[in-house]
């Protein structure tokens, strides 16, 4: 059964794309820890980070770095912050956190709660900054 990443990819369920890759696709947490909170997973649905082919994996780490970037520019904070933690759903991917202090990325914290218009919206900007 394909994972809610794939299904997502797919297009089966609605995202707040914000670029994509070949290989790779970065769309907004709908649950964030901040304004930003970025997904990036490969299109491949892979479990485990490590399990990720090497060409895929520099290509995955290669397309956060963009999308990071773009985040930057699109949501003031200190830096952006990344995660790999892998266990809610078996697909790898990467959280892109946008950051002022160590705290920002506790994932016991209360998550952001932002309307479909905001989400919308900021999906738009960073994906406006991506090169």
């Amino acid at each position: 059964m394909p994972s809610i990443f794939t299904r997502i990819i797919r297009g089966e369920i609605p995202c707040y794309k914000v670029a994509e890759s070949e290989t790779c696709f970065a769309f907004l947490d709908i649950n964030p820890l901040a304004k930003g909170h970025t997904l990036i997973v490969p299109k491949n649905e892979v479990d485990y980070l490590f399990d990720v082919e090497d060409e895929l994996y520099i290509d995955l780490m290669r397309f956060a770095k963009k999308v990071a970037i773009a985040l930057e520019k699109a949501v003031p904070c200190e830096r952006i912050g990344v995660t790999v933690i892998g266990l809610e759903v078996p697909h790898a991917h990467v959280h892109l956190i946008p950051i002022n202090a160590l705290n920002d990325m506790n994932f016991a914290k209360p998550k952001l709660t932002m309307s479909a218009e905001e989400l919308e919206m900021l999906a738009a900007t960073i994906s406006a900054n991506f090169n």
